[in-house]
């Protein structure tokens, strides 16, 4: 017994010497990097103060909330506010909605980065790469409110260029604006016309990564771009794909307020309507802010539970993952 116990202090001393020691190298490398970390410190108080602090105020979601009573004296109703959520029939046009424009994003605007990347790559000619990327880059920059006034131009019944050319070669014009028809291919046409040049600066500073070694090996066994593109620079920039579709697929109830919001209007509420623009409605215009804390929440731990599959599933594939 003795020497068991011997052996058992024995080992307790070494982890604590082994924690020391890690603990005693940490500190030495933050000394050490302690310019690199004062650097990420706005960044790390920005998700403090806006993005964890904020998380206290979903204790709202399972009361009575009164502003003029606060957290604290306003009444508990449990889950009171989630069974009216699934329980009305409005949620389930939320979810479908939500989901439709979920399902375009990622199978129709995540491959295009992906292959323009592809094909920016293969462009030889490097002022007339750059002039192109500036170009496809420019309308990230605008805000949504642009983007739509812009579509909302264009688009319009009543003078909008489209629908004037249509009229002018002798065909009916298109409500494009206010037909549900119509709303969900305007809708990703906006965010392919806005997103799609940005998000392809990942993908091509990854491709700019890959050993050359690699292509001119694909060369010499003959293969031609197009092969050399298939079998040596989608595998090597496949870890990428799987980190961002994870964290896309994290979104799938988190589309943004903003973009439905300006599209929305009484005609195509049927198909525009998702969870971010009703959280808005309940919550600020109607005053109903446990009701919409709630459906804030619900969207939070659908989106961690599938970023939490996805990762795994990655995993399962051979992908490193997201952690």
């Amino acid at each position: 017994m003795e020497s068991v116990k011997k052996e058992l202090g024995s080992f307790t001393l070494s982890k604590k010497e082994e924690r020391t020691k890690r603990r005693k190298k940490t500190l030495a490398g933050i000394k050490t990097n302690k310019f690199l970390y004062l650097m990420i410190l706005p960044g790390i108080l920005y998700f403090i103060v806006f993005r964890y602090l904020p998380m206290g105020g979903l204790v709202i979601a399972f009361q009575d909330y009164q502003p003029y009573l606060g957290i604290l004296g306003s009444p508990w109703v449990g889950f009171k506010h989630f069974i009216r959520l699934f329980t009305e029939p409005t949620f389930f046009m939320l979810l479908r909605n939500t989901l439709i424009l979920f399902g375009l994003n990622i199978f129709v605007f995540f491959p295009m980065p992906i292959i323009l990347s592809l094909l920016l790559n293969e462009v030889t000619n490097k002022r007339f790469k750059n002039s192109i990327q500036t170009i496809i880059y420019i309308p990230h920059f605008m805000s949504w409110v642009i983007i739509v006034s812009i579509t909302y131009v264009f688009l319009n019944v009543d003078g909008g260029v489209i629908n004037e050319f249509l009229a002018s070669i002798g065909l009916d014009k298109i409500s494009f604006l206010t037909s549900p028809d119509w709303t969900r291919t305007v809708y990703i046409g906006q965010v392919i016309w806005k997103e799609l040049g940005w998000s392809t600066i990942i993908y091509l500073s990854a491709i700019t990564a890959v050993d050359t070694q690699l292509y001119e090996a694909a060369e010499m066994d003959g293969a031609g771009r197009l092969r050399k593109t298939w079998h040596v620079t989608l595998p090597a920039i496949r870890p990428v794909i799987i980190t961002l579709l994870i964290l896309k697929i994290g979104q799938t109830l988190d589309l943004g307020f903003e973009h439905m919001y300006l599209l929305l209007n009484s005609l195509n509420r049927s198909v525009a309507e998702i969870f971010d623009t009703y959280i808005y409605t309940a919550g600020l215009k109607n005053g109903q802010l446990s009701f919409s804390t709630s459906m804030g929440l619900f969207k939070g731990v659908v989106g961690l539970f599938m970023v939490v599959l996805a990762n795994k599933l990655a995993k399962k594939l051979g992908e490193d993952g997201v952690y």
